[in-house]
């Protein structure tokens, strides 16, 4: 374990309670020697319409799975995003995640036939805008925590991303990062109370940060009295099939052999998986039960990066409550939002070890969630 600013994070105090996530006294900012790693899918938009939201999905969830098998399982902040990632690494991860990302974005070329930006932002380069990256941790069950970001770092450093700045090269073709625990093996997860929507919320340039952390609270607040909290993945966890829908986009993040015979091992491993969750048979200290319950407390549902992020199983009178306060807001000069509404949310899972509690469930709309709400959104300012 490195010592100094690596321990930062793990020593960041979990909080309880989504309600408390614009209290600024929960966020610490990230050491002096620290970078931002962020990552994005180039003309997400169009993968989108093309209707290849699991790959987009999955090239998102593949940055994160390779930086956390690069640091061999070290905790650090991060969050999903969609059609990518963003992170924070100390000094002493700083060569392996730069080796991650490049690893990460030509397997994504090669394998998943897209295009992915990756850079690394010194913090120092942040602050020298005035701005900050600050960190909290968010446990949404006593399995795990996330990470929540603030101090608008992290936006300026993905738009750096975007204008070419800090950029890190893919590494050489054939090469591959270790995906290890990284699959998509449950079915879309239709919506139970109307629609699944996907919801961003962005302070509006100049807005008073009082009045932005007002609506954040009123929209949460409206979000807690729904069913559930509106968590999209039922209590029995999503809908699980054989062969399931993702298994080429596992079989092409694991290592040696043909295609073919990945595909094969793939089969064969899904099945067995498939007959124990589906009978709930316990095998070797893994309990079905128990797992499913893991999985659906910890789905990445909701979370902060310099906005607000959700994907929620919404009445149809929530989606109008939730529309009337944002667009008040966004009338008012507090706030940038994108709404997008669809039928079923989707599932790309992080599972180093099914024997331990905190495997990680990232949840997209199933129709362009993110980066469809991320598209009404960037036409607000135009």
């Amino acid at each position: 374990m490195p010592d100094g600013s690596g321990t930062f994070y793990g020593g960041i105090p979990v909080f309880r309670g989504f309600g408390r996530l614009m209290d600024p006294a929960l966020y610490s900012p990230l050491p002096d020697d620290w970078s931002i790693g962020v990552a994005d899918i180039v003309e997400s938009t169009k993968a989108i319409a093309e209707a290849r939201y699991k790959a987009v999905n999955m090239a998102g969830a593949a940055v994160i799975a390779a930086v956390t098998n690069a640091l061999e399982g070290r905790e650090f902040p991060f969050v999903f995003g969609g059609d990518g990632a963003s992170f924070a690494v100390s000094h002493d991860d700083l060569d392996r995640a730069r080796e991650a990302l490049a690893l990460t974005a030509t397997w994504v070329k090669e394998d998943l036939n897209l295009v992915m930006r990756v850079a690394l932002v010194p913090i120092a380069a942040v602050r020298a805008q005035g701005l900050d990256v600050r960190v909290a941790r968010f446990g949404p069950s006593p399995n795990l925590s996330y990470a929540m970001f603030t101090g608008g770092g992290l936006g300026w450093a993905e738009a750096a991303m975007k204008r070419g700045e800090f950029a890190i090269s893919p590494a050489p073709s054939g090469t591959q990062p270790d995906l290890s625990g990284l699959s998509c093996r449950f079915e879309e997860i239709p919506s139970a109370q109307g629609l699944i929507l996907s919801v961003l919320v962005v302070p509006a340039r100049g807005a008073d940060p009082l009045a932005f952390r007002r609506l954040i609270e009123d929209v949460i607040a409206l979000v807690e009295r729904s069913p559930d909290a509106g968590r999209p993945v039922p209590p029995g966890g999503p809908p699980l099939r054989w062969p399931p829908a993702g298994i080429d986009f596992e079989a092409r993040a694991a290592r040696g052999g043909s295609l073919l015979a990945r595909r094969a091992h793939v089969l064969v491993h899904t099945l067995f998986a498939y007959f124990i969750m589906r009978f709930g048979i316990s095998v070797g200290g893994f309990v079905p039960k128990t797992y499913v319950q893991q999985v659906v407390e910890n789905s990445d549902f909701r979370k902060y990066d310099d906005g607000l992020r959700m994907v929620l199983d919404c009445t149809p009178e929530l989606e109008r409550a939730l529309t009337q306060r944002l667009s008040a807001a966004a009338s008012s000069g507090v706030a940038r939002y994108g709404l997008h509404p669809q039928d079923a949310a989707m599932m790309t899972c992080f599972t180093p070890s099914a024997l331990r509690s905190d495997h990680v469930h990232f949840i997209d709309g199933a129709r362009g969630g993110y980066a469809s709400a991320a598209t009404a959104l960037k036409a607000m300012a135009t």
